[in-house]
């Protein structure tokens, strides 16, 4: 077992202050094993998604372990299957929820139609989960928050426990988006998200007169946030 002094570690993080950044331009989402540990970085513009599970904490303590564990997977693995189908890259797991980063000239689009298929798939999730347990009022619910910006992804911890830190507006505002409550709406995104997706991703008719995106009274870090409650079929 490997220990660490307070030198050690005060010569580790010298090292990480002194050290000048290897930095270069993504064209793919990268994998751990693709950055070294030092002050390697690359850096790309990237869509991020956030889906979070609703009331996981009341889920965990007023239901069977193994019915919370029931959920848990099935949420991240519908929600993993959508993001996969729009050409988004799932980068990490936290507990109830799932990050993932769309890159391209249609990240915007296949973000936020991922946001809105999650919907529909969440839907026969809860069909499922009636016909399984028909006495049971529990159902899913969630939230998914959507950011674009550059982000600058690095490898971090040590040897043997370490993982990629995505570092940008998008990861952090995203998350943020993820974890609003008592709005109607299930995809919350930017702005910025809405002035770079496509007519199709936006609008429910042709003639876009259905919008499917609407503001809501909430500002993050100057970012008006709209929210849709659409949902977009298989």
């Amino acid at each position: 077992m490997i220990m660490y002094t307070l030198d050690e570690i005060g010569k580790s993080v010298s090292e990480i202050f002194k050290t000048k950044w290897s930095r270069r331009k993504g064209i793919v989402v990268p994998e751990s094993d693709s950055l070294q540990l030092g002050n390697d970085a690359v850096v790309l513009d990237g869509a991020v998604l956030y889906a979070d599970l609703k009331g996981s904490t009341n889920l965990v303590s007023e239901y069977k372990d193994y019915f919370a564990a029931e959920i848990y997977k099935s949420f991240l693995v519908t929600a993993c299957s959508v993001i996969r189908r729009n050409d988004g890259v799932v980068t990490s797991f936290d507990g109830d929820r799932v990050m993932a980063v769309f890159i391209g000239d249609y990240k915007c689009s296949n973000a936020t139609k991922a946001g809105l298929q999650l919907f529909s798939a969440v839907k026969i999730i809860n069909e499922k989960l009636s016909q399984q347990y028909p006495m049971c009022a529990y159902k899913i619910d969630y939230a998914a928050g959507i950011d674009v910006s550059n982000l600058f992804v690095v490898r971090t911890g040590i040897r043997g426990s370490n993982d990629l830190a995505w570092i940008g507006n998008a990861a952090n505002i995203a998350a943020k988006l993820s974890e609003i409550r008592g709005q109607v709406g299930k995809t919350f995104i930017t702005e910025r998200v809405y002035s770079k997706m496509s007519d199709s991703s936006k609008y429910a008719s042709p003639d876009k007169t259905r919008n499917m995106w609407r503001p809501i009274a909430i500002n993050i870090l100057g970012q008006m946030v709209y929210e849709s409650d659409w949902w977009w079929n298989f």
